[in-house]
């Protein structure tokens, strides 16, 4: 049998028996529900980060850059996004969801701006199936939306596999639900994406990549969630993976003090590095072509209800993250110490302040490649 149609069978054996479970009394209670419910209605969303960067690094600029000659710049006033997105319920069933990132314009929008646009179609609990330009879900960080994470901004490895395929926004087509084994909930989500990434007009060959998320609650008290990841796929009839396991925690120490922690692991292919070398410079096998990185983010919290002012957190995130650690290794650690004041509920304003630190196991002049101490004064307000 044809490998890509075993693959395709398999997917869809996974789907099938979720919609089995779909009950009488969910669908009557869905119709009840839409009875009483005008449709279509919408919710407008926005967010705006605005930044102060200075780097102290020798010769290297506010974007990581080192240069052996000439001026740099090393401390500018930034807009990292000017998100505008709009969330349309067309019943309670069906949503479209739009995504546009303005602050893309600042530079050559090709192949941004565009972020979200996909719709989603939810039959139960047990499955929704998901269409269009959307974040699949492989990793922590690709639940979670910018504005509410524990530090300045994604990891180094999110990115990475984002040009890869895997992460960040790409199309394709997604199932995602929640079922129980015994008394313990279990997540998941089976996604086939093109794999080159957002605002392509088509796939770049015939190849695409299979992923799939299941997540496992371990402790309802404490949040404790096990989370594990893994892809296959094709690039130009080449195979290529990616796997990845994670944890999530949650412990409140007092009324007012709480405790979180994420820890992510991640490796796969990485087509994009292989592909964009000349073929004289590479070697024939793309499986010698690989990126892995983990990282920690521990956060404390403590809620302060004075006046505007709703809570301190604290974070340091620490990273070690290599993008060909078999062929030309160069670790790249990176520490990113932040306090961040909020203001409002859910992040409404936010006030970040902090050190992102790189240090790499060799230096690479003119290339980003190399050490810088960063500092950053970030403004978010979202509505």
């Amino acid at each position: 049998m044809n490998k890509t149609l075993l693959i395709k069978l398999i997917f869809v054996l996974l789907i099938v028996p979720f919609f089995a479970k779909a009950q009488t009394t969910d669908t009557q209670a869905l119709e009840d529900a839409e009875n009483t419910i005008k449709y279509p209605q919408f919710q407008f969303k926005g967010l705006l980060q605005a930044r102060y960067l200075e780097s102290s690094g020798k010769n290297v600029d506010v974007l990581g850059v080192q240069h052996s000659t000439g001026e740099v710049t090393q401390s500018s006033f930034d807009i990292k996004r000017m998100r505008v997105g709009l969330n349309t319920k067309l019943s309670n069933t069906t949503e479209v969801v739009i995504l546009v990132n303005l602050a893309d314009f600042k530079s050559d929008p090709k192949g941004k701006v565009l972020e979200n646009a996909y719709g989603k179609y939810t039959f139960n609990k047990y499955i929704a199936l998901t269409g269009g330009q959307f974040r699949p879900a492989f990793g922590i960080e690709e639940l979670v939306p910018v504005d509410i994470i524990k530090s300045f901004d994604f990891s180094n490895q999110y990115y990475e596999f984002g040009k890869n395929g895997w992460t960040s926004f790409q199309i394709g087509a997604s199932a995602s639900g929640s079922f129980d084994i015994g008394k313990n909930p279990v997540s998941y989500a089976i996604s086939i994406l093109n794999g080159n990434g957002r605002n392509q007009e088509m796939d770049n060959d015939n190849g695409k990549q299979y992923s799939s998320r299941w997540v496992f609650e371990l402790s309802k008290l404490h949040k404790i969630n096990l989370g594990l990841n893994g892809g296959i796929g094709k690039r130009s009839d080449q195979k290529v993976f990616a796997v990845g396991a994670d944890i999530t925690s949650d412990f409140k120490l007092t009324d007012r003090l709480t405790f979180d922690l994420q820890i992510e692991y991640k490796q796969g292919t990485n087509q994009n590095l292989y592909f964009s070398l000349p073929v004289d410079g590479r070697t024939p096998n793309l499986d010698d072509y690989q990126m892995r990185g983990v990282y920690f983010l521990p956060n404390f919290r403590y809620v302060v209800d004075y006046k505007k002012l709703t809570s301190l957190e604290l974070s340091c995130r620490f990273e070690s993250f290599d993008n060909n650690f078999k062929v030309n290794s160069n670790v790249r650690k990176t520490y990113t110490p932040m306090i961040s004041l909020e203001f409002g509920k859910a992040y409404l304003g936010r006030i970040e302040m902090g050190f992102e630190i790189d240090r790499f196991d060799k230096n690479i002049p003119d290339t980003s490649f190399y050490n810088d101490d960063l500092f950053i004064i970030q403004l978010q307000l979202r509505l």
